[in-house]
């Protein structure tokens, strides 16, 4: 885990600090940030609200999230898979404890439609949430620069991430900063289900300099 403080790291002109890892002790408000982000996607295999959170905030690998902090609080946190990890954990036993077997076995059927497997030579995302209240301020754009610079560390040569149609802010975003969608699949057996009817699949490409303009922000 990235045991760095906050103490001392760079801030960007808006006051933002990036760092990697998610610090102990800020389980629980990563878990409120993520399930704010992505709750309507993941409700039907998580719910309800207060265990989906619990989960998450149990569950999480902390040196698989990128976060960003204003004044003491963290206020974004983006998520990636690396070597067969992601930022948020749990296997088939562990959803099942936390929801008995019969109402388990379900869910885990639905995570596993959600479920994304990098192709050899990219990163792929596990999503960006940034607090409400701050956002308009760089926020995901800073951690979008993090993940590239992640990616460009481990010889990656592309982000990719997926986005639902139902959220074309986040989709407006990525586009800002150089995703490009390169293949939808239409899901409307998921739209009573999860709320969504298509996910639609954007890369990045990497160069080698994101490493160290990832530094720089750090």
């Amino acid at each position: 885990m990235d045991t760095a403080t906050r103490k001392g790291e760079p801030a960007s002109p808006g006051g933002v600090r990036v760092r990697r890892g998610v610090p102990d002790g800020d389980e629980d408000r990563v878990a409120a940030l993520y399930w704010e982000a992505f709750g309507r996607k993941l409700g039907a295999a998580l719910n309800p609200p207060d265990r989906a959170r619990s989960f998450l905030a149990d569950h999480l690998n902390h040196d698989r999230g990128i976060v960003a902090v204003i004044d003491g609080e963290v206020v974004g946190v983006a998520g990636y898979q690396l070597d067969g990890r992601g930022l948020v954990g749990g296997g088939a036993d562990d959803v099942l404890s936390a929801y008995g077997p019969l109402r388990g076995l379900p869910r885990l059927a639905l995570l596993a439609l959600m479920e994304r497997r990098p192709e050899p030579g990219e990163l792929v995302m596990d999503g960006i949430a940034v607090d409400p209240r701050h956002r308009g301020r760089g926020v995901g754009g800073l951690l979008l620069r993090a993940v590239a610079g992640v990616a460009a560390e481990h010889a990656r040569h592309r982000v990719r991430l997926d986005v639902v149609d139902v959220n074309p802010r986040a989709r407006a975003l990525y586009e800002r900063h150089g995703f490009r969608a390169v293949h939808t699949e239409r899901t409307p057996y998921l739209r009573r289900i999860m709320g969504f009817g298509a996910v639609t699949t954007m890369h990045r490409p990497v160069t080698p300099t994101a490493a160290t303009t990832d530094r720089t922000a750090r």
